[in-house]
């Protein structure tokens, strides 16, 4: 009698043994609780393809302004920092010496033109050669040139700004006398206003179809973005850090005073969405096993509210070198977000729907 109760003993040990094994049990020996995890789609995961840079405000061009003639700056009207609207005056030489030039080539016009009416009267007697009366009417010719030069002289003697220009800094003192060409104040041309932004080799390589992207710009100055305009770039790259130079331009109707080159602006790139197949999944979703990429998804049972979940392989590539897109899932899959690995197929899990306290 003993002998068949050791033997049925014996056999329930393995089952109990077994039981124990499948039964996933906490450091105390309590049955764990279900599993939750965190659920995503392939189509609440993509996001725009955006880069963010680092922008400063520049001129549209820094000129230094000088004078066309020599003389004794008796007027110079220039702050530095100070805007100045386009045809401003803003230096001004001694114009004396200038309007004297004017009068002397006018009075030699006029004797030269008294010269040519009377050798042509003299010509047409035969009193004087032909030659003569030609000679006089080249004097006539070259006096008018005279004349035309130092009128021109008389204006390059008042210097106006060119464009509505920003003045960085004055160049030359008042009452100095300046030679012909020699800069007196440079002026930056805020008739446009540009931001530059520097744009890594690689990521410019990848943009063939400019058409497609759109930029924006930010700033406490802003209160909201604002559209920013490709205006030019450098076509080669700067010595430190394989970059090049990218310049946009400003709304015109978005511009104050406080734009001055120098300041900082955010700039934003955001490539147009495509309709694609691909997603853009987290990198914990993404689980290596061997020499294919899988994912783990959620199966919901009948009563939705736990489910089991199970490997599928995917194609994993990245177009930005960050970014991880996924190809091969249907766009209403539910994905583990994280923490795929410490489960297995057909696992019974819940999912997660945040913290709660009872």
């Amino acid at each position: 009698m003993i002998k068949p109760v050791l033997i049925a003993i014996f056999c329930i040990f393995p089952a109990l043994a077994g039981a124990q094994d499948v039964e996933v049990l906490t450091p105390s020996g309590t049955p764990a609780p279900m599993r939750a995890v965190k659920l995503i789609t392939p189509g609440g995961t993509s996001q725009p393809d955006k880069r963010v840079f680092f922008g400063q405000i520049a001129a549209k061009e820094t000129v230094d302004i000088s004078f066309e003639v020599g003389g004794r700056m008796v007027m110079f009207d220039a702050q530095e920092g100070q805007f100045m609207d386009a045809g401003t005056q803003i230096a001004a030489l001694e114009r004396g010496p200038f309007e004297r030039a004017v009068e002397r080539a006018r009075l030699q016009l006029a004797q030269s033109e008294r010269d040519f009416v009377r050798t042509q009267k003299l010509a047409q007697s035969n009193a004087i050669a032909e030659t003569q009366a030609e000679d006089a009417k080249t004097t006539r010719d070259l006096a008018k040139v005279t004349l035309q030069e130092a009128q021109d002289a008389l204006d390059d003697a008042t210097l106006f700004v060119p464009f509505r220009a920003l003045v960085a800094s004055r160049l030359t003192p008042n009452f100095a006398n300046v030679s012909p060409n020699q800069p007196i104040v440079r002026l930056h041309d805020m008739s446009e206003v540009r931001v530059e932004i520097d744009v890594p080799e690689r990521l410019f390589q990848q943009r063939n179809d400019v058409g497609a992207l759109t930029f924006t710009g930010s700033s406490p100055l802003f209160d909201a973005e604002v559209p920013l305009e490709l205006r030019e770039f450098n076509a080669e790259t700067q010595s430190i850090g394989q970059s090049y130079r990218v310049t946009f331009a400003l709304p015109t109707d978005q511009t104050t005073a406080a734009f001055i080159p120098g300041a900082s602006m955010t700039v934003t790139a955001s490539m147009k969405q495509r309709q694609s197949t691909l997603a853009i999944l987290p990198p914990a979703a993404v689980n290596i096993q061997g020499n294919e990429a899988k994912v783990m998804i959620y199966t919901p049972d009948d009563t939705g509210d736990t489910g089991t979940v199970d490997w599928q392989t995917v194609e994993v590539g990245s177009a930005t070198g960050t970014d991880i897109t996924v190809s091969g899932l249907a766009p209403d899959a539910m994905i583990v977000a994280a923490g795929a690995h410490l489960l297995s197929a057909g696992e019974t899990v819940r999912p997660y729907v945040g913290m709660s306290v009872d």
